[in-house]
């Protein structure tokens, strides 16, 4: 038997609850100080990369036209994001280049080239736990555009087999000066899911950077950017969800200024086949899912992009390669693994000791 468990919604409702469910943490954490009250001079929500961005600004009220130049600023930033990267646009940049043939030059833009450039350095540096080119995989496990999450169910041999012989980050090539993306390996095709979430909360950063805001907070599907302070002048207060938790609670809260934060975990999209998991998260090595007690991996970096990459990285890489990755490149990461009793073992690098985060209230 097969058991659907995006949270047994369709597609649209489970990823626009799962932004609620994040953005409910985000303000249940948002100010730790008894007396507090001070309110965001913008606080808005709304749809983007196939889920839903939060957006709080703080400082002086703004007015009218500047809340609707904020909110036009990061939904621009984002379609562009997504209208250059998504799987599920066939027009999409990305699309193009999966389609393009082997050992022919693509041109691409240069946003792109840089998110596919910082992608190869995380694969080089993780041995390969981060691999875009696990898109063939993904496809073969029901997780990709092309079958619906009814459909999802363990692949054959075969198919697992075909994907592995066309996985592997060595097989393409990155050149930033030319502007161009090179397949060495004929069926290669890329999946930039772990990386242009992260990429899009930057973006959106970016834009509000532009437009001089100093204090904010953006969050997109559960990929946070902050700057400066929150409402209350100290700095954002981020929570790290409780895997499993139904209802959603935080289970970490972490302080964060001029920083990103980006978790990888297994228990949002996943299904169950004969009393197993099989999450979204998949192994290069082996073309499947990955198998290990890791439920999450949460990443605190400079951006977003890279915190992304490398919760994804350090899931990949399990409970004991993960944690050993994280120390030796100074990584600020926490792993949150199941115990047999049904809690959560907790392990944390000396960088995200450093940052002073907490349990939730």
């Amino acid at each position: 038997m097969t058991i659907m468990m995006d949270t047994l919604l369709s597609p649209r409702r489970r990823t626009v609850l799962q932004a609620m469910a994040a953005a409910s943490l985000l303000a249940a954490c948002g100010d730790r100080r008894v007396g507090a009250s001070a309110a965001p001079a913008l606080s808005h929500r709304g749809p983007a990369m196939g889920s839903q961005y939060t957006l709080k600004i703080a400082g002086p009220a703004l007015s009218a036209s500047g809340q609707d130049a904020a909110r036009a600023a990061v939904a621009a930033a984002l379609e562009r994001v997504e209208a250059a990267m998504s799987t599920y646009r066939p027009a999409s940049e990305l699309s193009r280049f999966n389609a393009h043939g082997a050992g022919t030059p693509f041109a691409a833009s240069p946003e792109t080239l840089a998110v596919f450039a910082v992608a190869q350095e995380v694969a080089a540096a993780s041995g390969g736990a981060f691999d875009v080119t696990v898109a063939p995989a993904v496809d073969a496990w029901g997780f990709g555009p092309a079958i619906s999450r009814e459909a999802r169910a363990v692949p054959p041999a075969s198919a697992i087999a075909d994907a592995r012989a066309v996985i592997g980050w060595t097989a393409l090539s990155v050149d930033v000066a030319a502007g161009t993306l090179v397949k060495h390996r004929a069926g290669l095709r890329a999946d930039l899911s772990g990386i242009a979430k992260g990429h899009g909360a930057d973006a959106a950063a970016r834009a509000l950077d532009a437009l001089g805001h100093r204090n904010f907070m953006i969050e997109v599907g559960g990929e946070v950017v902050v700057r400066g302070r929150n409402p209350q002048g100290a700095p954002w207060q981020i929570g790290i969800e409780a895997p499993d938790a139904m209802p959603p609670r935080a289970h970490t809260v972490v302080p964060l200024l001029d920083r990103a934060m980006a978790t990888s975990g297994d228990y949002r999209i996943f299904f169950e086949q004969d009393g197993r998991r099989y999450t979204h998260e998949i192994d290069p090595a082996t073309g499947a899912p990955v198998v290990h007690r890791l439920a999450s991996v949460t990443v605190v970096a400079a951006d977003c992009m890279h915190a992304d990459a490398w919760s994804t990285a350090l899931f990949v890489a399990g409970t004991v390669r993960g944690p050993a990755l994280a120390n030796e490149l100074g990584l600020a990461a926490q792993f949150l693994a199941r115990m047999p009793d049904g809690r959560f073992e907790e392990t944390v690098t000396p960088a995200f000791a450093a940052l002073g985060a907490g349990p939730a209230a």
